[in-house]
């Protein structure tokens, strides 16, 4: 066999153990860099990338070991890094000999990972096993470990490094019963572990059997919207979008924001009305109404949106910039806008509200008001009409637009 070309890799020196300090800026740069160097090269020699790859792998953990992740910034590159790396290493087109040395060094790898930080590399075991002979292999090294923790009828708690790897690596190679059989000698009915007996049920074209498995692995502290995701994603594959839109839609993604939310509902069902969507997510939070407005002007409902931000507390700051936006597109919508945006600050909504904020609102409400014609009077007469009926902060803003109000 032809000796590989030697690669002197940049970021080889860069990751000595204990290489940094407690401050997790400069590993991730670190890190970033590292990937660009080996996908750099995955391009003129898959191989040697891959070479790279698990290099890089293998000096994470020591070189990290010092550094504070609490804010799971690191954490958050180690993982991303590993969903990089995997594929390259998988890819790499090479005999079984060289993969069994790399999965044996990989494997070395996630042993003396202490802290952890590359533990989720074991989540795709059955991907670098490239192969289902490979990953058979692999799986029947793991399984004596595993079964011994577990125990029989569910009666083990330990716990094992190999029982991530022993199982993708039976789904890997098509052993779906035997994970199944596997899964039930498991003493907790944990996500982390029955998602691959779903993966297994879903393989042998047990789909409803692969959904019910599915809900009956929830528990006070498993991760509710994954089940929603693989459930979703068997039902979608079935050609049963409504169900799996009834069903899963809201709890599989729900984001960080709720435009973020209605923005992936839509793009995952796009056979469905994009009201139709934003009316079953505003009646799925009750008394918080108000905060799909942004929802509903992304997707040009103005009289829904101006109908939610009457109905319930909303940002102002977000009806402000609305205003602003639509201030001479369409004036008599930033009216509405701008006007509900000071009403709400009346009532004390909103985080830190200032008197900036209120001029600023009161400002976008002259600017739209002219744009929509209205005389230089509607837009003080609007705002005396809005404190009045205000109980709790109308003199804020009574004070802060004292001039405006009188000139």
């Amino acid at each position: 066999m032809p000796e590989r070309p030697f690669m002197k890799w940049i970021f080889a020196s860069r990751f000595r153990r204990h290489a940094f300090g407690w401050r997790s800026d400069t590993p991730v740069l670190r890190i970033k860099e590292a990937l660009a160097e080996i996908k750099a090269v995955a391009k003129g020699d898959p191989v040697l990338a891959a070479e790279g790859a698990i290099s890089l792998l293998e000096k994470l953990s020591p070189a990290l070991e010092h550094v504070d992740s609490s804010s799971g910034v690191l954490g958050n590159a180690v993982n991303r890094a590993i969903e990089t790396l995997v594929p390259i290493i998988a890819r790499a087109d090479v005999d079984p000999a060289l993969r069994q040395r790399w999965l044996t060094r990989l494997w070395v790898a996630i042993e003396d990972d202490g802290i952890p930080y590359i533990e989720s590399l074991a989540e795709f075991w059955g991907e670098l096993c490239a192969s289902p002979k490979m990953a058979s292999e692999w799986a029947d090294t793991f399984l004596p470990e595993v079964k011994r923790v577990w125990g029989t009828n569910g009666k083990g708690s330990s716990y094992s490094k190999r029982t991530t790897p022993c199982l993708a690596s039976l789904q890997a190679a098509g052993r779906h019963d035997e994970l199944l059989a596997l899964l039930e000698r498991a003493p907790f009915a944990w996500w982390h572990d029955r998602r691959w007996g779903v993966k297994a049920l879903v393989a042998l074209g047990r789909p409803s059997e692969a959904v019910r498995y599915a809900e009956a692995s929830r528990g006070l502290n498993d991760p509710g919207w994954q089940i929603a995701q693989a459930c979703e994603a068997i039902l979608l594959s079935s050609g049963l979008a409504d169900e799996a839109y009834r069903r899963y839609a809201i709890e599989a993604h729900r984001g960080s924001t709720h435009l973020a939310t209605f923005r992936a509902i839509v793009k995952q069902y796009p056979h469905k009305r994009a009201e139709d969507i934003l009316t079953d997510l505003v009646a799925s939070t009750p008394l918080a109404e108000g905060q799909w407005f942004a929802a509903a002007k992304q997707a040009k409902l103005f009289d829904l949106a101006l109908e939610l931000a009457a109905r319930g507390p909303t940002d102002p700051r977000t009806l402000t910039r609305a205003a602003r936006d639509f201030a001479t597109q369409r004036p008599e919508f930033a009216i509405e806008c701008a006007v509900q945006a000071l009403h709400w600050m009346a009532r004390g909504k909103g985080y830190e509200i200032t008197g900036a904020d209120v001029l600023d609102a009161y400002s976008t409400l002259v600017t739209a008001s002219k744009a929509a014609g209205h005389n230089a009077a509607y837009a003080v007469d609007r705002v005396h009409a809005l404190i009045a009926q205000s109980h709790s902060h109308g003199d804020f803003i009574k004070t802060t637009l004292r001039v405006s109000l009188s000139s």
